[in-house]
């Protein structure tokens, strides 16, 4: 399960404590709400078919798959599907291939979602090597799924443009520098990105 309301804000009253820009960001915007994914396979496969869609197309999409492959919580049933009823549902050719990659990994045992490495970075490199799970998909699940509590996606475009805001950068910081600015934040850097993605909604809705 993802990191709780009460860890959150035990991570962010940790990293405030020592920089004030982030004590600054909180009392902006208060504490984020948590995001909790449940951890499995569902939770990786609904992340293969949302990317690069939006939340209504990916629910439709969703719908579509139940409909016409059967139970999605299964990896065998989806590994056995053919190309022909996921590519009805609204899959791409590339997507479909993704979702039958990491239905493949799960059914045969290769990719144990019970039993991913506590090292976060072993952990991702197992993720990564599904098709269609890239580093940032790895981060969001082991944050959401898995409450990592020292997760830091800054390949994010959200949360590098926020953490530039907070910390007064005139433009926004490459991914490198993203990671170099968080390093004084482990292992609460989970927390800071949820912060960071909250911190954006809260300027997006002041636009």
């Amino acid at each position: 399960m993802g990191l709780t309301a009460e860890q959150l804000r035990e991570s962010l009253d940790a990293i405030a404590s020592d920089e004030p820009l982030m004590a600054a960001a909180v009392a902006r915007v208060g504490y984020p709400e948590p995001r909790i994914r449940e951890p499995g396979y569902e939770t990786l496969l609904r992340t293969i078919v949302g990317q690069q869609v939006s939340v209504a197309a990916a629910a439709s999409i969703w719908t579509k798959l139940a409909a016409g492959v059967g139970d999605l919580t299964q990896p065998d049933i989806v590994a056995a599907a053919s190309d022909e009823a996921l590519r009805a549902a609204g899959l791409s050719r590339q997507k479909a291939s993704y979702a039958r990659s990491l239905a493949e990994e799960v059914s045969s045992g290769r990719l144990d979602l019970t039993a991913l490495p506590a090292d976060d970075e072993e952990a991702i490199a197992q993720l990564v090597r599904v098709k269609g799970i890239g580093r940032w998909s790895a981060e969001i699940y082991l944050l959401f799924a898995e409450g990592r509590r020292d997760i830091w996606p800054a390949g994010d475009l959200a949360v590098q443009i926020e953490i530039g805001r907070i910390m007064g950068h005139a433009e926004r910081p490459s991914e490198k520098l993203t990671r170099t600015i968080a390093e004084a934040w482990r292992p609460h850097r989970g927390a800071a990105a949820i912060l960071a993605w909250h911190h954006y909604k809260a300027d997006m809705a002041a636009i």
